[in-house]
């Protein structure tokens, strides 16, 4: 059983903010990847195809890593180490679309429900933390 997550937390799941997923390679690297996420209830969403690396990694070791950065404040963020307890067939691109529509306002536009899978992930342990920045990169310099 997962551990609950903070409202802070949920927030942050709830916007549309990129994560990034950790998951193990075979040969025990981390590999990173980009992905869109939902929440339901203190799990974690996350679309896939059995097929991708985030898939088959998920596959043969279940634990994972996921990071959410919010979109408006690059200093408000949340660090999870969790695992999937849970693999639901999407073939229908029940998941797909409504992650699409959270981030895009679109459906998901790829539509081959072959191995379409979501990954359903509960967070062992949980990070939040609002760093006192300011976000205000000085560009580039010009000659």
């Amino acid at each position: 059983m997962g551990i609950a997550l903070s409202d802070e937390i949920k927030r942050l799941i709830d916007s549309p903010n990129f994560a990034h997923l950790a998951t193990v390679m075979l040969d025990g690297s981390p590999q990173s990847a980009p992905v869109w996420v939902l929440r339901e209830g203190d799990r974690i969403l996350v679309g896939t195809s059995e097929g991708s690396l985030k898939g088959k990694n998920t596959r043969r070791d279940p634990r994972v890593a996921l990071s959410i950065v919010d979109f408006h404040d690059p200093y408000m963020e949340v660090q999870l180490r969790e695992r999937v307890v849970e693999r639901r067939p999407d073939t229908t691109f029940v998941v797909k679309d409504t992650t699409a529509r959270k981030y895009t306002g679109q459906e998901f536009p790829w539509r081959n429900p072959e191995g379409q899978v979501t990954l359903v992930i509960e967070a062992d342990r949980a990070k939040f933390a609002k760093l006192p920045f300011n976000h205000a990169p000085a560009g580039p310099k010009t000659a």
